[in-house]
This record gives C-alpha cells, sequence and structure tokens, in this order.
C-alpha cells in the first residue's frame, strides 16, 4: 500500500503547488546571487520554504519538514544580516533544493522519502551558527546527467558525481573540496529504497497518470465554452426548425434566406467554440522558463564562467502537450549556448566584451505560429569551420562541403554525431543532443533555424504552430487521389517545365532563385505508377533536405485533424483527414518518404510519362 493511502487527492495537490512553488524559489535564488543584500528576495524566498514545510507537515512527512526547517532558518538569518551570503554558502542552499525535488520524485511514486543527507544537513546547521561552510554539492552534473540521450555512451566520471555529490571543479575552493570529498554527500534519491519506497513504486504509474492528465484552467475560459455551447444549443433548434419546414415544403425566398442565415450563424460559433476549446489547453511558457536559469547558473559555476539568461515573453501560451515536450530541447539549447557559446571570461576580456555573457531566452506569437529564440552574445560559429569538422566525422563529403552555402552550412551542427569538440567532457564532445533538438522540433511539426556572425554569437530559432491538434497543410493531388503535405515544410510552389530540368549526377535538377534543387516525384516516392509528366512543384525543406516535389495539382490550404491509421501504417503515411466534401486524404510522412535513396531520372521524369 502506499504511505498516502487515502490522502492521494491532497499529496496530488501538494506536489503540483510546491513543485510550482520550488521552481520560483529556484529562480530567485538566481537573482539572490547578483542581488545577495534584497530585503524583498530574502522574504520571498524564506516564504516559499515555510509554505512547503507547511504543507509536508500536514502530510505529516517529517523528513521534507526537517530540511525546509533548516533552510528557512538560514534565510531568517540572512533577512537578519546576521549571516552574510558567499558563493558556497549559495551552492548549499542550491544542494537543499535539489535534495527536495528528490523527496518530491518520492512522494510521486506515493512512498515517504528518506532523510536528506547528514552531511548537507550538518552545513546547513553549521552555516545557521555562523560557522564554515561544510559542503557544496555539484548540481551542474547532476544536471548534466540528467539530461543525456539514453543513446549516449554512459558519462561515468558525471555519473560517479551524480551519486556521491562530489564535484571536481576549480571554483570550488581546497577546503571546501576536501570536507565534500569526506562526507560524499549522497542525493536521496540515490539511497537503497525503504519498504515504504519498494510498495509505493507499485502505484507508480497510477500517480505520475493523474498528474500528466490534469490541467488548470482559468474559469473565464470555461465560461466562455459553456455559453458557446448554449447558442449552438439554440443554433441547432433554429435548423430543426427550419428542416421542419423544407419537409413540408416551404421552399420560398425567406426559408432559404433564413436557412442561409442559420448555417452562416452555426459556421461562427463552431469556429469560436473550436478556439475557446484550443485554449484550455494553452498554458503560459513562463511555467517551463522558469527551471532554466537554474540551470544555466549551474553549469556557468562548473565552468568558472559568468553568465545571466535573461528571460522574456513568459506570458506567451501554448499547447500543454508542446510544452511538455519542449523541456529536453530548450534544456540542450540553454546548456550548449553556456558550454559552446559562451568564452571564458578572460577570452572575453581579451575580445573586449563584458565579462558576464548574456544568453537571451524569449518567445512570442507571431500570426498563428510560436517563436522561440535562444541567443548568446558569445564566439559564433564560423561555417568553415563547421564544414571542415563534418569532413573530419565524416558525416558529409567534400564535395558537399564544397557546394554547401553559410546557411546550409550551420544546420550542420542537427547532423547525429556532429560536434566541435575533440574530448569529450562531462556537458558535451560526445555529438548527440542537438540531433536529438531537431529530431523533437519536427515531431512538434516545427522547424528551426541556426544564425551567427562570428565573434558576435549566434541564435537559434524555433518556429511551432500554436497546437497539435490541428495541423496546417497543403492538399496536392496525384491523378485524382488528394494527399496533404504539412504547411511547416512548404516555402513555394513552382511551376514544372520539362526545358528548365536538368540532370545533375543522373538526377533531375531545376533552378530555383538562383539555388539548384533536386525534385522527387511524389508518385515515384510512393510507389505508384506516373500517367502524366508533372506540371507543378512544391519547393520544400525538411531538416537539411531542400527539394522541389512533383505533383500533378493543387487542391488548396487547409487546417485538418490528422486521425492514426488503425491497425495499419503504411509507409510513409502518418494519417488520415476528411475534405470538406466527404473524401479521405492521406497526410504524407516526408521524413520516411525521404529516407529511401533517389531514384529519378529526368527522363523517366517526363518522356517515359509522355
Amino acid at each position: 500500500m502506499s504511505d498516502f493511502a487515502g490522502m492521494e487527492d491532497l499529496l496530488a495537490d501538494f506536489l503540483t503547488e510546491a513543485g510550482e512553488l520550488l521552481g520560483e524559489v529556484d529562480n530567485k535564488l538566481v537573482e539572490l546571487e547578483k542581488r545577495p543584500g534584497d530585503r524583498a528576495l530574502l522574504d520571498d524566498i524564506f516564504r516559499g520554504f515555510h509554505t512547503i514545510k507547511g504543507g509536508a507537515g500536514f502530510l505529516n512527512v517529517q523528513q521534507l519538514v526537517q530540511l525546509c526547517h533548516l533552510t528557512e532558518n538560514l534565510f531568517d538569518q540572512l533577512r537578519k544580516a546576521t549571516l552574510a551570503l558567499s558563493p558556497d554558502l549559495l551552492d548549499v542552499i542550491m544542494s537543499a533544493t535539489m535534495v527536495i525535488r528528490d523527496m518530491f520524485a518520492f512522494l510521486e511514486r506515493g512512498a515517504m522519502p528518506p532523510s536528506a543527507d547528514d552531511a548537507l544537513l550538518a552545513a546547513l546547521q553549521h552555516a545557521i551558527d555562523g560557522s564554515p561552510v561544510l559542503v557544496v554539492s555539484a548540481p551542474a552534473a547532476v544536471a548534466a546527467a540528467a539530461v543525456a540521450p539514453a543513446s549516449a555512451e554512459p558519462d561515468w566520471e558525471a555519473l560517479m558525481q551524480s551519486v556521491t555529490g562530489v564535484a571536481s571543479t576549480a571554483s570550488t575552493t581546497p577546503a571546501v573540496r576536501a570536507v565534500t570529498e569526506r562526507t560524499a554527500g549522497r542525493r536521496v534519491s540515490d539511497q537503497p529504497d525503504s519498504d515504504g519506497a519498494r510498495a509505493g513504486r507499485r502505484e507508480a504509474d497510477r500517480v505520475v497518470v493523474s498528474q500528466e492528465t490534469t490541467i488548470r484552467i482559468d474559469t473565464v475560459r470555461l465560461d466562455q465554452v459553456l455559453n458557446l455551447s448554449g447558442e449552438i444549443g439554440l443554433a441547432k433548434n433554429r435548423l430543426n426548425c427550419l428542416r421542419t419546414d423544407l419537409l413540408a415544403g416551404k421552399t420560398g425566398a425567406d426559408t432559404l434566406r433564413s436557412l442561409d442565415e442559420a448555417v452562416s450563424h452555426l459556421d461562427v460559433l463552431v469556429g469560436d467554440l473550436q478556439n475557446a476549446v484550443m485554449k484550455t489547453r494553452m498554458q503560459p511558457i513562463g511555467r517551463l522558463f522558469q527551471k532554466y536559469p537554474r540551470v544555466a547558473r549551474d553549469m556557468a559555476r562548473q565552468l568558472g564562467k559568468h553568465v545571466e539568461l535573461v528571460l522574456s515573453g513568459e506570458e506567451t501560451e501554448l499547447d500543454k502537450t508542446m510544452i511538455e515536450e519542449l523541456g529536453d530541447p530548450l534544456i540542450h539549447l540553454v546548456r550548449n549556448a553556456v558550454d559552446h557559446g559562451i568564452e571564458q571570461p578572460e577570452e572575453r576580456q581579451a575580445a573586449g566584451k563584458p565579462e558576464t555573457a548574456t544568453v537571451r531566452l524569449s518567445a512570442q506569437q507571431l500570426g498563428d505560429h510560436i517563436m522561440i529564440e535562444i541567443s548568446d552574445d558569445g564566439r559564433g560559429m564560423k561555417p568553415e569551420a563547421l564544414r571542415r569538422k563534418a569532413v573530419e566525422k565524416g558525416l558529409i563529403d567534400a564535395e558537399a562541403a564544397a557546394s554547401m552555402d553559410d546557411r546550409h552550412a550551420l544546420q550542420l551542427i542537427f547532423l547525429p554525431g556532429f560536434s566541435t569538440k575533440d574530448t569529450a567532457s562531462n556537458f558535451s564532445g560526445r555529438g548527440v543532443g542537438m540531433d536529438v533538438v531537431k529530431t523533437n522540433i519536427t515531431k512538434l511539426n516545427g522547424r528551426i533555424e541556426v544564425k551567427s556572425v562570428p565573434g558576435q554569437g549566434s541564435t537559434i530559432v524555433i518556429a511551432l504552430p500554436l497546437t497539435l491538434a490541428i495541423l496546417p497543410v497543403l492538399v496536392v493531388r496525384l491523378g485524382e487521389q488528394p494527399f496533404a503535405v504539412p504547411l511547416a515544410l512548404v516555402r513555394e510552389i513552382v511551376n514544372i517545365r520539362p526545358d528548365e530540368v536538368q540532370e545533375v549526377s543522373g538526377r533531375p535538377t531545376m533552378l530555383v532563385r538562383e539555388e539548384v534543387l533536386p525534385i522527387r516525384s511524389l508518385a515515384n516516392l510512393i510507389g505508384w505508377p506516373q500517367s502524366r509528366p508533372p506540371a507543378y512543384g512544391v519547393h520544400m525543406q525538411s531538416g537539411l533536405r531542400n527539394f522541389v516535389l512533383a505533383v500533378d495539382g493543387f487542391v488548396g490550404r487547409d487546417d485538418v485533424v490528422i486521425k492514426p491509421l488503425e491497425d495499419v501504417k503504411p509507409k510513409g503515411i502518418a494519417g488520415a483527414t476528411l475534405s470538406g466534401d466527404g473524401s479521405v486524404v492521406l497526410v504524407l510522412d516526408m521524413e520516411q518518404l525521404l529516407a529511401e535513396p533517389a531514384a529519378e531520372t529526368r527522363r523517366a521524369l517526363f518522356e517515359q510519362a509522355a
């Protein structure tokens, strides 16, 4: 049985509220490092620990109460100015918040967490008593291990650091290192399971699923949905009356006009209801952003750098599912900006830059898309260096590198196995991470672009649809069969004229805006016979692939709801949807279709089909 049998709802509410509160505390701790004497920040952090302690006490989680009580007393001393904040002391406080998160993980499984490590509790008590700081944790090493992809080779040094809490870093003083090595402050999540933990794990799935499938909704938005539902009910009654009139033979101009007005009104109401329902799933992206200042601070301290993470646009709203899926990609990008993009302080000073670097994370809504930018004022990237490194690692050949412009060269960082570092560290150099970012963004029907100026910094731009529930598509024709391609991949529509198609290396190509692009026939990609030469092309970009998709014609742009195909998964088909006239439209999975090598020739494209 769970240690919290009969209190599951109270526990879920506590974890939701306390988790958000702890995220705010982490951010305020990062701000406190810049303004150690800010009384308002000290009061807010004190209240945060006090509130978590109160909820834990109500649930009788004495281990959490003990840790929060000590941290609360420590901040009481800081508020009274009887204790001064130092980097080592802040590391101890950060270690406490990390252990609190570990305790939350136990509570999510319905298990009572073990007590915090004695070394951490002793360090907090020594600080409260005014004694020298005893211990410092390795927050960045733990963060690095937490976000490493499962396919990566284990980083044994980082693993040891995450288990023991020992950090080998130049920013830690020798005295602190000695005590750290002696205490080997383990994290609570790495201790042997208690009987309660083992029993609680059996209920893990039920508790976790309960949290993932719930969402907080503003009552104003729910009221809007209810009002629109009521108005649609009235519109339905009106249509029923008109149907009765039509069946009774009343087909006069007044009846037809009333029918047209009723259908138009219903169309507006359904559109409004659809938008209102979509908004119930929208959440401010600031809930995701709030975890990154702590990540950037911990990593910068481990690397001996001075970095400030500036957030903007936290109020921008995005579909809840997309926010959950964005967590890992954004943490990779923030870590890469701090590790790869930002120089060491002495290097920045030599270049005439301020010693403290700035990483900016912003979000804004532009039309029906959300734009997320991660930028830094670091060393930037040199396209020629990226080409050379990609050739050295065997990811592309020299011929491809020579023909690649600077814009496409910057996209090389997303290739699996690509890294600009010759040796792997705890944070990077293994060639994993950025390819995972690209894959995850593509799964969200988004696109990612890189801009960089050597010596000035880099910017990565992510464009995402507002929601995954509705997919904007371009509907094309192959014969009489319609197919849908994601609009996010479409750049423009072009005419295909036989006299403008040339063969390069035996493959048909055409010139589009002074760029030579390969032509891929949709009929060839899906294995259909080509009855006539294609007259139109869709200029598309999928990953590093830039090509023209040859089709017979177009139906138009549409917003569709994709339905999966049950018990069957045809190659290259992501799902199906219904058009306005009721016909089935297959939605293409371009990444899967393009995985096969090109087999077209100019002759097959035109002369055989003629």
